[in-house]
């Protein structure tokens, strides 16, 4: 079953200096039947100001990966970690036993927009712990490229403590990608820009997502071209 979430669906929330879309229930939005997807939990799309951000505040229990689209995000966190996240990287934290951290537009004239995910991890009580990793954004181009990913043999993903991949992929207008898993599992799709057809039928603009179940073999093609996130979940 495919079920598409068109962007106007997401909870919008405007303070000002932070833009965001929840797609699922977070912070002041709270639905009910729309609390997570598998062990997805928070998917935000955030736009922040210059020289803004998240002060200093606490997370447990949860594995939260962050995905620059434009701008910078500035890292520091209470073991000592300080990093500078920009596209074409990826971040992984551990929020495990605790962890305390701050995320910051240290930019004074543009904009950061990053994407924001919450997994729940699959064992409790893990030891705080941080990654960053580039990836080859030109490895993207008309193909699914894994950033993130359970298996810790993977070289050049940075590592999750769950049984997920998240791949990256640059579709070129008129291309076809193929997706195969193993049956029971899950398919998440988030549209970065661009528009994207599933299956021949379903059909995903800019900003739109699709919780995918009991389809084992995906066809994702575009008409004009797309940059897509697709996550492969238990």
């Amino acid at each position: 079953m495919i079920t598409i979430y068109p962007a106007e669906s997401r909870f919008a929330a405007d303070h000002g200096w932070l833009r965001s879309n929840f797609s699922f229930s977070f912070a002041e939005y709270y639905d009910p039947h729309n609390l997570q997807f598998g062990p997805l939990r928070v998917f935000n799309d955030d736009v922040v100001q210059p020289l803004r951000g998240f002060g200093p505040h606490p997370h447990r229990e949860m594995e939260i990966v962050s995905v620059v689209l434009q701008g910078e995000i500035k890292h520091e966190d209470s073991m000592g970690n300080s990093a500078i996240l920009r596209p074409g990287e990826v971040q992984r934290m551990t929020a495990g036993t605790g962890i305390i951290h701050s995320e910051v537009n240290p930019s004074s004239t543009e904009e950061l927009h990053f994407l924001q995910l919450w997994f729940l991890p699959n064992q409790q009580g893990l030891p705080p712990s941080y990654e960053q990793k580039a990836y080859d954004q030109s490895a993207m181009k008309n193909q699914l490229l894994p950033v993130v990913s359970g298996q810790p043999s993977s070289a050049n993903t940075v590592f999750i403590h769950q049984d997920l991949t998240l791949y990256l992929s640059e579709l070129e207008a008129g291309k076809t990608l193929r997706f195969t898993q193993q049956a029971n599992r899950r398919i998440y799709i988030f549209v970065i820009e661009g528009e994207l057809v599933l299956n021949r039928d379903s059909r995903l603009g800019k900003r739109d997502a699709a919780r995918i179940t009991a389809i084992a073999d995906l066809e994702l093609a575009t008409p004009a071209g797309a940059t897509f996130m697709l996550i492969d979940l238990p």
